[in-house]
């Protein structure tokens, strides 16, 4: 009787589960159309367009003169210095857009509105999550559709974590919430599993601290990802500007409000060194955990020899900014390069490849 009532719980925890999924997907697709509203609404409104200028036009004219009083009493005409602040070698002295939040006071009021949408969807996926553990009382991450679920939480929250700490990046809540309705559209649709219990050689304790690190990982892995394919099209619109090429309103309009190329490329470079580290815990723990589970430390699995090729990559991504001073698009590509590997060895090496991985289908 008591193993028919739990089996009756897990059930129902497993149904709202899924309820609570379906459910954030809803939240995000509002906050995904308040943040589109918030991108038309928010060019830059007349006043800014002056303001802006006439902030040319002065510059254009010159520093203005200082007036420096002597001591006798009598005044001294000196030309004001320049004051130049010099970017990173390779880049342009061009100062980063306002952010999303960067248009009209109805444009931003929408941009508010997709951020509490944002919240609101992140608190009902990660219920789901904890509802989904409850269920097959372990980690929720015994399966593709499991760490799909938990990979889109993870990510919407570390944009939130920035956004709390008072950074600049509400310019990337668009690009993040289509990515994670596209996640969890794929997780739903394609890789959806019951809930059930996993093979022996992963009851361990190692299935927290490896599988958590590798979602975290990857959850942040793909932030920096974006901001190098942001700074791509900002770097594009950055040099049609500077060959004085004519430019669209509508691209104009969105791009102005990013941060510059160089910002960009600074901020994707700071997310994927930070959490390279992990990246690499990651791995040893996967080998530890592989020496407990089957006997050896490392044997040439698919997922195994993929989980090293996309440290090689961050590895010399990493190492090409510090020794060659690559900056710049040659960089972004090398970061979107090995970002792909961690994709590949995600959704390739699972559905395509065997091997001792293989053990929980999709």
């Amino acid at each position: 009787m008591t193993t028919l009532l739990a089996a009756a719980t897990n059930e129902s925890l497993a149904d709202l589960s899924n309820k609570l999924v379906y459910a954030s997907m809803a939240v995000y697709t509002l906050a995904f159309l308040a943040h589109i509203t918030e991108w038309v609404f928010g060019s830059r409104s007349k006043v800014g367009r002056t303001a802006a200028a006439l902030t040319a036009q002065k510059a254009a004219a010159g520093a203005p003169a200082v007036q420096v009083r002597q001591k006798g009493g009598g005044t001294a005409v000196l030309d004001k210095p320049e004051v130049v602040t010099r970017s990173a070698s390779g880049t342009r002295d061009v100062p980063d857009g306002p952010g999303a939040a960067g248009g009209t006071e109805k444009g931003d009021l929408y941009g508010r509105i997709a951020v509490s949408l944002t919240v609101l969807g992140f608190l009902i996926e990660a219920a789901g999550v904890v509802s989904r553990a409850m269920s097959v009382e372990r980690a929720p991450w015994g399966n593709m559709y499991e760490f799909s679920v938990t990979f889109s939480t993870v990510a919407v929250g570390a944009y939130l974590l920035l956004l709390a700490l008072k950074k600049n990046v509400r310019w990337l809540g668009l690009i993040l919430i289509t990515t994670v309705l596209l996640d969890l559209g794929i997780a739903t649709t394609w890789l959806y599993t019951d809930s059930d219990q996993l093979v022996p050689a992963l009851h361990s304790y190692w299935l927290w601290i490896h599988v958590s690190t590798a979602i975290f990982c990857g959850a942040v892995f793909y932030i920096g990802a974006a901001g190098a394919v942001l700074y791509l099209f900002r770097d594009s619109y950055e040099s049609h500007l500077e060959a004085g090429r004519t430019v669209g309103k509508f691209r104009s309009s969105v791009l102005e409000r990013l941060p510059s190329a160089a910002s960009l490329d600074k901020f994707s470079y700071r997310i994927n060194a930070a959490v390279f580290p992990l990246w690499t815990f990651t791995i040893v723990a996967g080998a530890i955990w592989a020496g407990d589970a089957w006997g050896r430390y490392w044997g040439w699995d698919p997922k195994e020899v993929w989980s090293f090729v996309t440290w090689v990559a961050y590895a010399c991504y990493l190492h090409a900014r510090a020794t060659a001073g690559w900056k710049g698009r040659k960089a972004a590509y090398l970061a979107l390069f090995a970002f792909a590997c961690w994709i590949w060895n995600y959704y390739g090496v699972n559905i395509l490849l065997s091997g001792k991985h293989s053990y929980a289908g999709v």
